[in-house]
């Protein structure tokens, strides 16, 4: 059988599927890898067009229907996450004068800016637009993921507000959920759990021969050197990655349950594939 594989083409990404795309996972399954940005891949995660996807856990709250949540890939920031950044230093109570630019309207970077200032004024640009659009002064204020969390100080920028450090505060020590793999609630169960099992094998792979991994994700880093691709990978790819347990679970619901209750997500009844 055939698996439509999507994901997106950053360093953390390529790092966690290269063991996968490079034929040294045995499974039954044939993998197609599918790379798309993010917010692609969102909107497809609509209309279920691929088995296996990354996605927004923002973008979870729509899809929760069609999509059950592996335990495995998940994206967490443990403290650190999404920033916000400006030219120059600007006191948080004057965000809400000020546009700010986000990755996208179904990223979790969104959501949670959202949840740390409800009233927002934002306008959507691609991820790697948004430091460029900073520095010429296009946008007062940007929201960095990626690998500009590490770079922004080098381009000349000032950190408002890391968004992880913030949920970290807020809830009492939660990771904040940035992204997660999912499959498609259609497949027959044997077929999810396979999958499952492969791209936990992908990971612990990628883990223990990070030397090789890090050279095939470097291609997806944009420029980044290896040492800060390295340490990327590292705030992304972790223990978490492998498996999301209780801690990550509680932090994917959480999430969400602000997100509703605050009006910017409909409720979701979100699904966990227990392996």
């Amino acid at each position: 059988m055939t698996i439509r594989l999507g994901h997106s083409p950053d360093a953390d990404d390529a790092f966690m599927f290269w063991a996968l795309s490079a034929g040294l996972v045995q499974t039954p399954l044939q993998f197609e890898h599918v790379l798309r940005d993010i917010q692609t891949l969102n909107e497809w995660a609509r209309d279920g067009t691929l088995e296996f996807t990354a996605m927004s856990v923002h973008n979870l709250a729509y899809v929760a229907d069609k999509y059950i949540v592996l335990r495995q890939g998940g994206s967490f920031g443990d403290g650190y996450g999404p920033m916000l950044v400006a030219r120059e230093p600007i006191p948080l109570e004057q965000l809400r004068e000020l546009t700010i630019a986000v990755p996208g309207y179904l990223t979790s970077a969104y959501l949670a800016l959202r949840l740390f200032l409800p009233d927002a004024r934002t306008v959507a640009m691609p991820f790697d637009a948004i430091m460029p659009a900073v520095q010429r002064g296009e946008v007062p204020v940007g929201v960095l993921i990626h690998e500009g969390q590490l770079t922004h100080q080098q381009a000349g920028l000032h950190l408002l507000l890391d968004l992880g450090a913030w949920w970290h505060t807020e809830t009492g020590g939660l990771p904040l959920p940035l992204g997660i793999n999912a499959v498609r609630a259609d497949l027959p169960e044997p077929i999810q759990r396979e999958i499952a099992r492969a791209f936990r094998e992908s990971i612990q792979l990628g883990l223990h021969h990070r030397e090789r991994a890090l050279e095939y994700a470097l291609q997806y880093g944009r420029g980044i050197d290896p040492a800060t691709a390295d340490r990327f990978v590292g705030m992304y790819v972790n223990e978490l990655t492998l498996d999301m347990g209780e801690r990550g679970k509680r932090a994917i619901v959480e999430f969400l349950a602000r997100g509703a209750a605050a009006g910017i997500t409909p409720p979701a009844a979100v699904r966990f594939l227990e392996t």
